[in-house]
């Protein structure tokens, strides 16, 4: 299994450390456009590899795509990074360009493989994947409902008092601020609806501060998070490497399901050897339905800003 991450910066890097500390792949390519910068990521988790109990060769590279060659899954990490009080959608005028250089130069040298996207806007980034290569739909995979659904499940068990392992919930919708649509009324605590243990009032605010987990952090930080960014892809990579059948919340390109057609957005996906493997399509209350067709809404106005 040889896996690349393209951006070798704090996202990319983490993904790369994470995906090697699960010691399933044999390869991973860590590549940057920086100069030495990939190639010194790379030599550092290499030197952790001892420590950390892995076998996983990662290797850096400064701009050659031809050591991607043959890669089974390519994550696309690249592109500039949020500062305090930007929006996702204002990155869209250069990362458009980077994501579609990127993408084409990985499936030329990895015509087979399994595009990850995590470049923000993440769903119209995902969406230009798909409009600008010929790979299927199942291989192209906008990771953001992961990573949102991760935070929602942090602010659920602090809100719980609650040992993270005992809760489950999920966020679907656009990976925005606006577009998220955290399902609390399906979260559980070990298959116990969260409204036995807390306050609708308690759990309307971790709605919002799971919808404003990144712009939260990117306050803090002075830039975007990466270890949970980190942690999410390598959750779809295993999945996807390992053959797991795990449903992960993922941007894929609907044609229909929950009614809505030629748009990415976040909706529940089995994952497996050969990417999206099933949509699965929940039945949602009459509020979460509405909230999902204006996160549409959002995610069609953004997507009509990309120079197609």
């Amino acid at each position: 299994m040889k896996v690349t991450v393209v951006g070798a910066g704090a996202v990319g890097a983490s993904c790369a450390e994470y995906i090697a500390i699960k010691d399933f792949a044999s390869e991973v390519v860590l590549l940057d456009i920086k100069e030495g910068f990939a190639e010194g990521k790379a030599m550092d988790l290499m030197q952790t590899a001892s420590l950390n109990g892995f076998d996983t060769r990662i290797i850096g590279t400064t701009g050659d795509y031809s050591k991607t060659a043959g890669s089974d899954i390519c994550v696309i990490t690249s592109g500039i990074p949020r500062k305090p009080g930007m929006t996702r959608e204002e990155l869209i005028g250069i990362n458009a360009g980077i994501v579609k250089t990127v993408s084409s130069s990985l499936v030329a040298h990895s015509p087979n493989t399994i595009l990850i996207v995590v470049s923000n806007p993440m769903d119209t980034m995902t969406y230009l994947v798909h409009k600008t290569t010929d790979l299927p739909k199942s291989r192209i995979i906008g990771m953001g409902g992961a990573l949102d659904s991760a935070r929602f499940k942090y602010r659920l068990a602090e809100a719980l008092g609650a040992p993270i392992s005992d809760v489950d919930g999920m966020v679907i919708g656009g990976h925005s601020d606006k577009g998220m649509v955290p399902l609390t009324r399906l979260a559980t605590r070990n298959s116990v609806p969260v409204t036995e243990f807390i306050s609708q009032d308690r759990l309307d605010q971790v709605l919002e501060d799971t919808k404003v987990g990144g712009a939260t952090l990117t306050k803090l930080l002075g830039t975007s998070a990466w270890y949970a960014p980190g942690a999410a892809v390598s959750g779809l990579v295993q999945a996807i490497a390992c053959d797991q059948k795990k449903m992960f919340p993922c941007s894929t390109l609907l044609e229909g399901e929950y009614g809505l057609n030629d748009l990415c957005i976040g909706v529940p996906v089995i994952l497996g050897k050969n990417g999206i493997e099933k949509v699965v399509e929940i039945e949602l209350s009459e509020g979460e339905k509405a909230h999902m067709n204006e996160s549409a809404v959002g995610v069609s106005k953004t997507n009509g800003l990309l120079d197609l």
